[in-house]
């Protein structure tokens, strides 16, 4: 089977749009990345500032205590609240290239079945073997393919509730010192 210059042509406009779509995806992760990394520092030198002000105000032990223990649950909080954008903002970079890879593996699998339905009708006579054996290693590959996709969504629906059970977790236990402190 030999390629002609236009789908030689198509194939490199098809690789072009895909590398664009995946290059756009990540830099709009490294935007909104830099976005939050600037919207924590902006909020953490405000908050930085404003404690220091409440810890110049602190005239003995107890305060200083109080004082120290009302910073913890905002702190951890903010901490929470920051990993939890921070895993969004991967997901989303992950589900778009994933659409991305799912389509280009469709359509080379499409190709590939319409490459092969061709050397079929094509084969010399006696090739029955081999085109068999193509077509099973095809098969393979899908299967292997389907089975790795369905392995990585599971891994990620696990590290999905494992982030939702951490911060749950600390939530509690940051919501329970805070609340032993203040006693």
């Amino acid at each position: 089977m030999n390629l002609t210059p236009e789908q030689i042509a198509a194939a490199h406009k098809a690789n072009l749009e895909t590398l664009t779509g995946l290059t756009t995806q990540a830099l709009k992760s490294i935007e909104q990345l830099v976005e939050l990394n600037m919207q924590i520092a902006k909020s953490t030198l405000t908050d930085n500032v404003e404690k220091a002000k409440k810890t110049l105000e602190i005239k003995d032990v107890q305060q200083l205590i109080q004082h120290q223990s009302d910073m913890v649950q905002p702190m951890a909080e903010k901490i929470m609240s920051y990993s939890r954008s921070l895993y969004e903002i991967a997901q989303e970079a992950q589900q778009s290239m994933t659409k991305v890879a799912e389509s280009e593996i469709k359509e080379t699998q499409k190709k590939m079945q319409e490459m092969m339905e061709n050397w079929q009708k094509n084969a010399p006579a006696g090739s029955d073997a081999a085109v068999q054996a193509m077509k099973q290693a095809i098969a393979a590959a899908t299967n292997t393919f389907e089975s790795s996709q369905k392995a990585v969504k599971h891994a990620i629906d696990v590290a999905q509730n494992n982030m939702n059970s951490a911060t749950e977790s600390l939530t509690k236990v940051v919501s329970s010192a805070a609340k032993a402190s203040k006693k």
